[in-house]
């Protein structure tokens, strides 16, 4: 027999839930609800407001506000009004009806099949595109059906991938991949290469995934020094001990020499970053790594983030290097920036690959509560906002331009040849390993086709390529 505590607990909690249930049924929300959060978050903290003549005219505290908001069908498409210059300034701002999944993303948490790609044009104009293989991610499908670094496909079930379908096809929870070959054309020259169908076809599924950004780390030599190499792939705080941990290994082989490999590193959080740069120094503990700048209502906010010497009160690998080298391209942005930005302001920084993004702007998560934190979330519906609220610049008080990070030595990959990441011989790295070898002197290798990716497998999720500050 139950025990009569357990029964009457139970009965209490049935109540309880169809109570709340009824509360719900009772007072549904609106779309106009929804849309009063949508604009007095936007009012109170997105970083272009003074841009924005809705914002300006504070029709919060107006007569005619509820006249307003009813001007707009859902919370979308008000959200999308309050943008500013959404072409060229804001890019990056966005809002999410479903904020579990939001957060889930920003923890490392999402759906793959665990092979990441860029996506390029076969000709100038062309709507026909392909893609390269750029990663794949241990313990996937990708990885357990063979598809590797580098590899060419150029179509989804047969439907060749265009400008305006690759992100509906690539992105289906199942999908056969339809690979491509390179074609020289039995000639020396690139300009006639091309990329041809083939047969062959890699059955992919996605299913929910915890990616560790800390993709590679490895110990190589030139001339009698130590190098260490990490490929860090996203700034997400959950695995910082897992960043401190690939600089342990290379205090304890004694680097003298650092590459940081960005060139597919999104973004992320902002404490990451100046942890990041904190484990490629260590000199500067206390000292301003980035200072972040607010609006005009929300200068208070403004705030520095330092150089620290602890990750949750364990002491930091630190390296105190001088220098460093980064492999960054245009798939690098956001946080990536911000530790190039910030770095440069202190040692030399050697930038290796192609211009990144641009992106100096931080956003964080307003949620529908009394102070638009994730305390006291309306429960009646999952819309959140991830706008645009602060500039990050350096100690100096420069910011990343617009237009992205220019490399101090400029090498595309390319695409018969994108080597191993991490191998000596892999373009980029390559690149940094002959520099460090002819102490400073640069050095280019040979090239050979490439082409300007115009998407990557970042940009299936939409809030991939943010630089966030965590509340």
């Amino acid at each position: 027999m139950k025990n009569p505590k357990t029964l009457l607990a139970v009965i209490l909690l049935s109540l309880l839930f169809t109570n709340c249930f009824d509360d719900q049924d009772d007072n549904p929300i609106t779309t106009q609800d929804i849309n009063s959060f949508v604009y007095r978050g936007m009012d109170a903290f997105y970083l272009y407001r003074d841009q924005v003549p809705d914002l300006v005219q504070d029709r919060a505290n107006s007569n005619d506000f509820n006249n307003y908001l009813s001007g707009f069908n859902s919370p979308e498409t008000l959200f999308e009004s309050l943008i500013y210059d959404r072409t060229n300034t804001d890019r990056f701002s966005w809002i999410v009806d479903d904020f579990i999944a939001l957060e889930q993303q920003f923890d490392g948490i999402t759906k793959s099949n665990g092979m990441e790609f860029g996506l390029q044009r076969f000709s100038s104009g062309s709507d026909d595109i392909f893609g390269i293989v750029r990663l794949v991610l241990p313990n996937t499908s990708a990885e357990a059906n063979g598809l590797q670094r580098g590899d060419l496909f150029n179509a989804v079930n047969g439907t060749q991938l265009t400008v305006s379908n690759w992100n509906s096809l690539l992105g289906a929870d199942n999908l056969n991949l339809n690979l491509a070959v390179y074609n020289t054309n039995n000639t020396p020259e690139t300009d006639d290469d091309t990329v041809d169908a083939s047969d062959n076809t890699i059955a992919l599924s996605r299913i929910e995934y915890t990616e560790n950004p800390v993709f590679r780390t490895e110990i190589l030599q030139v001339e009698g020094d130590n190098v260490g190499y990490l490929m860090y792939n996203g700034f997400v705080g959950n695995f910082n001990s897992a960043l401190n941990a690939a600089f342990s290994e290379f205090l304890a082989n004694n680097v003298q020499h650092l590459v940081l490999d960005l060139r597919y590193n999104p973004g992320g959080s902002v404490n990451s970053a100046a942890l990041l740069g904190s484990l490629v120094t260590g000199q500067f503990n206390g000292d301003v790594f980035a200072k972040l700048l607010f609006n005009n209502l929300q200068q208070a906010s403004n705030v520095d983030f330092a150089f620290v010497d602890n990750n949750e009160g364990s002491a930091l690998n630190s390296l105190n290097l001088n220098k460093v080298y980064i492999l960054a391209t245009g798939s690098s942005a956001s946080a990536s920036e911000m530790v190039i930005n910030s770095l440069d302001a202190y040692i030399d920084v050697i930038q290796i690959g192609t211009q990144t993004v641009g992106k100096s702007q931080a956003s964080i998560t307003i949620y529908d509560s009394p102070n638009f934190g994730r305390t006291e979330a309306n429960p009646s519906h999952t819309y959140a906002m991830q706008p645009l609220v602060a500039i990050t610049v350096n100690k100096d008080g420069t910011q990343v331009p617009a237009q992205g990070i220019a490399v101090d030595i400029e090498i595309s990959e390319t695409i018969n040849n994108f080597g191993i990441l991490g191998d000596a011989n892999e373009p980029l790295l390559a690149e940094a390993l002959a520099h460090i070898a002819a102490n400073g002197r640069p050095f280019n290798i040979s090239k050979s086709k490439t082409i300007e990716t115009i998407f990557d497998s970042n940009d299936l999720l939409p809030h991939s390529k943010e630089m966030y500050i965590e509340q």
